[in-house]
């Protein structure tokens, strides 16, 4: 090996993987979702932000997908939000995949299955950058739901909105909705946490 060899990958091996725009994203959940914790449980709700990340970066998200993992929630729970300031900060690339993962931004929220049957007939229309993010969200929540079913049992269902039959059918009904011209890994676990919910849920 040559000396310009040597030199070559100590230059590569300082490059950055991202820059400070990932920084901002990160200040700003950390700011804005402070008092939040995950549904029925003292878990902060930054531990989910940070989860679906990681998931995007080992699925070789680049920069834009993993500010967008990290802020996937952000126009659909924080109140003062809005697609404009996202845009401003982030840029149009972070905001259209952000949007991409709100089912709403109405307050008061619509009804629960009106909402998600129409978020659920908008996916397979998302481009694959947007599936990405959403796919990695779904299984770290699907994941989540099964690991608890484990612990617990069916009575985890109650906690959530759409109750036992609801929750079955949104995680299944997404699945199939992101599978629509669209292979992934992050897909292939994500139907297998479904599996094992349905599974789970049924004692």
């Amino acid at each position: 090996m040559s000396t310009g060899d040597v030199d070559q990958n100590v230059r590569h091996e300082l490059l950055p993987a991202y820059t400070p725009r990932l920084d901002q994203a990160v200040q700003l959940v950390m700011h804005d979702f402070r008092r939040i914790t995950r549904k029925g449980s003292t878990v902060p709700y930054i531990s989910h932000l940070f989860s679906v990340t990681a998931l995007v970066a080992e699925a070789g998200g680049d920069e834009d997908q993993l500010i967008s993992a990290m802020l996937h929630d952000w126009l659909e729970d924080v109140p003062e939000s809005t697609p404009e300031e996202l845009e401003r900060r982030f840029g149009p690339r972070v905001r259209r995949i952000v949007e991409s993962c709100t089912d709403t931004q109405e307050l008061p929220k619509p009804p629960w299955k009106e909402r998600k049957e129409r978020y659920i007939a908008s996916l397979p229309h998302h481009a694959a950058d947007e599936k990405l993010v959403t796919c990695a969200d779904k299984l770290h929540n699907a994941s989540t739901l099964v690991r608890d079913l484990r612990l617990h049992g069916p009575s985890t269902m109650d906690r959530f909105r759409g109750g036992r039959d609801g929750t079955l059918w949104y995680y299944a009904a997404v699945a199939d909705a992101l599978g629509q011209d669209w292979h992934h890994w992050l897909l292939t676990e994500l139907r297998v946490a479904v599996r094992d919910m349905h599974a789970l849920a049924a004692g």
